[in-house]
């Protein structure tokens, strides 16, 4: 049947409704199958739902295997372990694999010498002024590690998974999320399910739904990594010479046009190591110009530092370009604003809420951040959470985004099971569970936290969120 030509009006055309068949039926339908969104899946299935999983690449990972952002971090509180549950069994399996690496306990402390062992594999907490910084749990590991990893929690969880599914438009019916529609390769395709994870990034389902949000912007990068790289002759210089080494790296840095305090890091793969950077700021990632130009700029940077790399930085004489990340870097673009919008404060004082799910470093994510307003049987996980752009920026780190995940998994398929609305499930409930699958939900506060009161913390303004 031949299809009706678009409406046009001036520089806007009205498309016709899609119709898309349903190929997919599912309790849970998680939406992005990046580290939340895996760990939500994962939850989810093994709660007890049936779980379908969507992915617009061609593999899992997201950010972490497609973007190449190799270490672990931000899950320590002290000298505890904060982040727990999904993403220590990603550590554990791809350290018996040979693709993760972090340093034992006895080694995580300040010293000149733990610095010199274990600076350059990023496993050092860098909210420390101290020099040296000490060093403590954080995990360097293989991007394609990653994704076998991924592969395989999925399969042995039995969530149906979908690749090449780039999400286009929600499905929903008097304020209630029914599905989603993706675009294939055979076309548009619909997945229906009971409740729907928002897991993209950048919420695209939630905001497509109609779910209130602001918009924010931060630094992008273009990860890459370089091989040929003698590690130890590197390293040596670096101890031997740090007046000149720092000279150096700062021209690099400049080149690049910023970096952390490392521009380089060490990998578990011998002889590569992974480059954080270039940052670029300027750049929206909702935005498909924007990107292109971003992806440019920053592979013209790279081109031009590594001449300078290979010629005046020692161990890196025979270094070249092995790979640059799939993905663009975008650390903010949309933030949802739901029940409960994370300030700043909230993040700095070490809130500690009654309603708690997951954990970060030293702070806390209350249920009511995953939940969106004015739409139903919808939850978000991920660096898209409701916080304001500055609380986002101290608390958007890949493993308390696996802990967001997790419980918005738990909380998805407990709402299924019990019949309710998923913003109605007890917050009790998501906590128990996520202790059971081994997950901190952070429903018992650190000393250093700051006491919950009876009543929900007061919010921002308006005017604050933009």
């Amino acid at each position: 049947m031949p299809v009706a030509p678009p409406a046009l009006t001036g520089d806007r055309i009205a498309l016709e409704a899609v119709e898309a068949p349903v190929v997919q039926r599912s309790d849970v339908v998680v939406v992005g199958g990046g580290p939340a969104g895996v760990s939500a899946a994962v939850a989810a299935a093994r709660t007890g739902a049936s779980v379908t999983l969507l992915e617009r690449y061609a593999a899992l990972g997201g950010l972490a295997s497609g973007g190449m952002v190799l270490v672990l971090d931000d899950m320590i509180n002290g000298d505890e372990i904060t982040v727990t549950g999904v993403v220590d069994e990603y550590v554990e399996r791809m350290a018996k694999l040979g693709l993760a690496v972090y340093p034992p306990v006895e080694d995580r402390y300040s010293s000149p010498e733990m610095w010199a062992k274990w600076g350059r594999w990023g496993s050092f907490d860098f909210h420390q002024h101290t020099n040296p910084k000490p060093i403590c749990y954080a995990v360097a590991f293989d991007p394609d590690g990653w994704k076998r990893v991924s592969n395989d929690l999925v399969r042995e969880s039995g969530v149906t998974l979908r690749l090449h599914s780039w999400f286009s438009r929600p499905i929903v019916q008097d304020g209630v999320l029914k599905g989603v529609v993706c675009e294939t390769k055979s076309g548009p395709q619909a997945v229906m399910g009971d409740v729907v994870i928002d897991t993209t990034g950048d919420i695209d389902v939630a905001s497509r739904a109609g779910a209130a949000h602001t918009l924010g912007s931060y630094l992008t990068t273009l990860v890459f990594r370089l091989g040929g790289i003698d590690t130890d002759a590197a390293e040596r210089y670096e101890q031997e010479h740090p007046r000149e080494v720092r000279a150096i790296n700062r021209k690099i840095k400049r080149m690049l046009g910023g970096a952390w305090e490392l521009w380089w890091l060490k990998t578990p793969i011998p002889g590569v190591v992974w480059c954080n950077c270039p940052h670029m700021t300027g750049f929206d990632g909702t935005d498909p110009v924007s990107l292109t130009e971003a992806e440019f700029e920053a592979r013209d940077r790279i081109a031009t530092a590594l001449d300078t790399i290979r010629q005046e930085l020692p161990g890196f004489e025979k270094a070249y370009l092995l790979d640059v990340a799939e993905q663009m870097g975008v650390r903010q673009t949309r933030l949802l604003e739901g029940e409960y919008v994370m300030t700043k404060d909230d993040i700095t004082a070490r809130q500690h809420f009654t309603d708690s799910v997951a954990r970060g470093r030293d702070y806390y994510y209350p249920y009511r951040s995953l939940l969106p307003r004015g739409v139903d049987q919808l939850v978000v996980a991920g660096r898209h959470y409701s916080a304001t752009p500055d609380a986002q920026k101290m608390s958007r780190e890949i493993p308390p985004c696996m802990a967001m995940g997790q419980a918005a998994g738990i909380a998805a398929a407990t709402a299924v099971e019990q019949g309710v609305l998923v913003r109605d499930v007890d917050p009790a409930v998501i906590q128990r569970r996520m202790r059971d699958q081994g997950a901190d939900p952070g429903d018992v506060p650190a000393e250093n936290a700051t006491a919950a009161t009876t009543a929900p913390s007061s919010q921002p303004s308006q005017e604050a969120l933009v």
